[in-house]
């Protein structure tokens, strides 16, 4: 996992605190660490002991070979062979480290511990208690929930701030573009053309150049933008239509488009303002 992507929360399972770090898909890391503390005041052992076992060895390794186009294949079948005997022993690092699985990490430090991915703790948990584990899975499928809801929220948001100034541009375009005689079919051309003005000007692409690049994305170019884009976005909109009022030509009012979004997004990469408007939309 990416560590700049990392979200971290806990969910409660029987009152135990368990950490979750999400990058806000299901592909979410779970602490092996917490889970075994339901089971023993020492939650490396217990992991250790469950690594022990060829079944969870088999289970690992079929994981990994679904997931992991680098995992080593032949470093997974000496442990899966030795695995179950009373000398044989396994720690994360040590699986880590031969097999290059990405199943699992381990983190030194405060807050530290082993992390799996939710497929592997699950199964980890329902080794320490079915019952234990069922209330995890309860209450991370609430976690879930409620990301998915400000995910949403956030959705909603930055659409709508896209749309503050909408109407002042069309209204632009309308009296000082369109020619009234025109058939309505070249008309929203127009309109068109001029939605991709913007589109170059801060992503570098037409709205159908971006469709092309990205055909199993939903949506459309600015449903995928970030909040900062769609700020720009929307003042972009009210200084297009007054480049329109002006008389600038479509080429020029280009330039002066990108130039301001380069110039605004250099503003708004470390604005507080951003991160201030970004925490509250979580908070709902």
């Amino acid at each position: 996992m990416k560590e700049e992507k990392v979200l971290k929360t806990k969910l409660s399972a029987k009152g135990m605190q368990i950490s979750v770090v999400s990058d806000g898909s299901y592909d979410d890391y779970i602490s092996l660490t917490d889970i075994a503390k339901y089971k023993s005041e020492d939650p490396a052992a217990t992991i250790q002991n469950w690594m022990r076992s060829r079944d969870v060895i088999e289970f690992l390794g079929l994981w990994e070979t679904l997931h992991n186009s680098d995992f080593k294949p032949l470093e997974f079948e000496g442990f899966k062979a030795r695995a179950g005997s009373n000398a044989f022993t396994l720690s994360p690092k040590r699986w880590l480290e031969a097999t290059a699985a990405i199943g699992m990490y381990s983190k030194a430090g405060r807050n530290g511990g082993t992390f799996a991915h939710r497929d592997i703790a699950f199964e980890f948990a329902s080794w320490i208690s079915p019952e234990f584990k069922l209330y995890i899975i309860t209450d991370y499928q609430r976690l879930k929930a409620d990301e998915n809801s400000r995910l949403s929220l956030n959705w909603n948001m930055n659409r709508e701030i896209s749309k503050i100034n909408y109407r002042i541009h069309t209204d632009a375009i309308k009296e000082h573009l369109i020619v009234p005689e025109l058939p309505k079919q070249y008309q929203s051309f127009t309109y068109a053309t001029e939605a991709d003005v913007l589109n170059v000007a801060m992503f570098g692409k037409t709205a159908k150049q971006w469709r092309d690049a990205n055909p199993r994305l939903d949506g459309n170019i600015r449903d995928h933008a970030t909040l900062q884009q769609l700020i720009i976005l929307s003042n972009m909109e009210s200084f297009n239509a007054e480049l329109i009022k002006r008389g600038l030509n479509r080429e020029d009012r280009l330039v002066e488009l990108n130039r301001m979004a380069r110039e605004q997004m250099q503003s708004l990469i470390d604005s507080s303002g951003i991160k201030r408007l970004t925490d509250i939309s979580k908070e709902k």
